[in-house]
Order: structure tokens, then sequence, then C-alpha cells
């Protein structure tokens, strides 16, 4: 099936835009994508590309393979799933992804108990905050904090992630505490750093009633280890997550604010794992699944 490699280098042009970031994406040269396009094209008898100086683009010949090259090369990795899968021993490769602080805590440490129960299955795990592609980037499970998961993956939750105000009590001590939400506006607040985002925060009482506040910092994070080091060392207040701050608090290291409000933010209230249909029928993302729920329920290890 040595048209596989043509088909895909093809499409990881149309998908790069030009030869040249196709072949670091495939690790080899660009004068073998050059060349894979060049028989393509020679086999066909047609132009799929129009070429110049600043780009390449479709033609219209080039767009119709596209889009049944697409699906082809789907279908030939889901039959090698659905072969790799035969059986109901665990094997092969298990590619995992999580965003970075909860993968480290929660994730990491279970991997080599899957691995010791099932000599024929191996893991990688991903960490990263930036939402994978769980087709492009060969992802056998993600699991995703999000208010939005993607609409081509079964979505199954996890667990729920309550968030929580919080400060050290030397931050307190040295500023005092806010009597009420609109005071946050006059604290040094950490959140988490949005592309083009919103810095406010958005809590809701009760009654389902929802306050913004402006809140504002000199210093900004994309990573909430870092923002739970800055409030731990008394620079500010930030809203983080139970599963990082738990243990703080309880060692009375932070102290929480506005328990009575519930802070809402976009990565959402809920803990997904997200995998293709195709993938739920592999030995190895079941026994994932099976572990992830015996892990989280029916109590998180950070609230047992």
């Amino acid at each position: 099936m040595s048209w596989l490699s043509s088909w895909d280098s093809f499409i990881k042009v149309v998908e790069s835009g030009s030869m040249a970031a196709a072949s670091r994406r495939l690790d080899c040269t660009r004068a073998q994508i050059s060349k894979q396009v060049a028989e393509l094209e020679r086999e066909f008898g047609v132009r799929l590309f129009e070429r110049s100086t600043r780009k390449l683009s479709l033609t219209p010949s080039g767009e119709i393979f596209h889009q049944h090259a697409l699906r082809a090369l789907e279908a030939v990795q889901s039959t090698e799933i659905a072969v790799k899968n035969m059986g109901d021993v665990p094997r092969g490769v298990l590619r995992i992804s999580a965003s970075i602080t909860f993968g480290r805590l929660y994730i990491a440490p279970l991997l080599p108990k899957i691995v010791s129960k099932y000599p024929e299955l191996s893991c990688e795990l991903v960490l990263t905050d930036q939402l994978d592609d769980l087709f492009e980037d060969n992802i056998d499970l993600a699991l995703r904090m999000t208010k939005a998961p993607p609409e081509d993956a079964v979505a199954k939750k996890l667990v729920q992630l309550k968030r929580v105000i919080c400060g050290s009590p030397a931050y307190f001590a040295a500023h005092g505490e806010p009597k009420t939400p609109q005071d946050l506006a006059q604290h040094q607040c950490f959140s988490f750093l949005h592309t083009g985002g919103s810095p406010d925060w958005h809590l809701v009482d009760r009654q389902g009633e929802q306050i913004s506040i402006a809140v504002s910092s000199k210093i900004h994070y994309n990573n909430l280890d870092c923002i739970l080091a800055a409030v731990l060392d008394g620079y500010g207040l930030a809203i983080l997550p139970t599963y990082l701050c738990a243990q703080e608090i309880a060692r009375g290291n932070l102290q929480t604010i506005f328990d009575d409000l519930e802070p809402v933010t976009n990565f959402g209230r809920y803990l997904h794992a997200c995998y293709t249909p195709s993938r739920i029928r592999a030995p190895k993302v079941r026994v994932f699944l099976d572990e992830l729920e015996r892990t989280f329920n029916p109590i998180p290890p950070w609230e047992a």
C-alpha cells in the first residue's frame, strides 16, 4: 500500500499550506514531498496544485481528490484499529492526552499501575494545555476540561471539578479580606492567561445570578502551578481548582473566601474523557476508562 504515503503527504501539504511545512511534519525532505505530489499528478493526469511564488492552492481536481483522500485514509485508519483490537487482551500503545497540571498530578501515577497489570500494553502521556486533535495527533483518549467537548468525539463526564477563590493568610494579614465580591477589584487577582480572553472573574450565587468582577493583575500566567506558587507566596488571590489546592487549604497554607459563590471559568465544570467512536472498542481504552472511573468515583482523591 505504497500509495498511502503519497496520499498522506498530499493531505499534509494542503493542511500545512506548503511542501516545506508538510516535510517538517512528516520528518522528511521537501524534495521527497515534491516527488510524491508530482507522481500523483502524473498518475491522475491532472494538476492538483496551482503553484506561485507565494503559496500553493488546490485546483478543482485537487479539491475533489482532497475530499476523497481524507475519507479513504480515515477508513484505512479505522480498519487498522479494528484489526488490532481483535481479542480482549489490552495490547499495543495507549496514547493519552491531558492538561499539564492535572495530568502530572493524577494521570501520570496511573500509568505504571496499568502497565503492570497488562504486560502487552505500553502508554504514552502527552501533557499539553492545548486541545489536541484526536485524529491528527493519534490520541486514543484525551482528558479535557472544557465547556464544549469536540463534536466529532464521544465525551464522557468523569468527575465534577470544584473551584474556589483563595489566598494565603499572609496576604490577608497584609491587605485585608474582601468583604464583598466587588471588593476583589481592589486586590491583586491572578487570572489564567487566555489568548484574546477576558480577565474578568465570573461568579454565580445560589440563585443562579451571575456577578462579573473586573479584576486586575500586573502578572499573568498560562499555567496553574505558577498561579498557585504566587498565591502561596502571598502575592495575590486566585480562582483555583480544588484538585490543585485542596491539600494547601487543609494544611492552612491557603484559605478560601466567598464559599457561597461558584466561580465560572472557560474550562467548564467537568472533566471529560474524549475519544473517537472507534476507540471505545479497543480493550486498551476500555481498561483505562475503567481505571479512571475507579480513581475519580465515588470520591475523587483530592476530596478523600
